[in-house]
């Protein structure tokens, strides 16, 4: 069975980055579109970037565009999400999961889940 694990997430600053990784093991991940999601205290969960499993096909949520990108290195098994200039409202857990070949926006549709890496965006 397919295992993610999530690490790289932190205290930063704002305006600083992080390079999140969601690591696999069990299966090989390049069979698998994996989305990266996160959940802030007291709000629902929200997509924040997908890409299929191919690596063909990337999207990301409007509140990110121009300061994430999303990427994978089939050698390491390992999705990684870098994220630039960042902001308070960032702060969150971040969750990596992977479904199928293509991305979904149902989150519902993901099969396999990390425990997620807490991201904390102040000053």
């Amino acid at each position: 069975q397919l295992q993610l694990v999530e690490s790289g997430g932190g205290l930063v600053q704002p305006g600083g980055s992080l390079r999140l990784s969601c690591a696999a093991s069990g299966y090989r991940l390049d069979y698998y579109a994996v989305g990266w999601f996160r959940q802030a205290p007291g709000k629902e969960r929200e997509g924040v970037s997908c890409i299929s499993a191919s690596g063909g096909d990337t999207n990301y949520a409007d509140f990110v565009k121009g300061r994430v990108t999303i990427s994978r290195d089939n050698a390491k098994n390992t999705v990684y999400l870098q994220m630039n200039s960042l902001k308070p409202e960032d702060t969150a857990i971040y969750y990596c999961a992977a479904r199928g070949l293509a991305c979904s926006d149902m989150q519902g549709w993901y099969e396999y889940w990390g425990q997620g890496t807490q991201v904390t965006v102040s000053s």
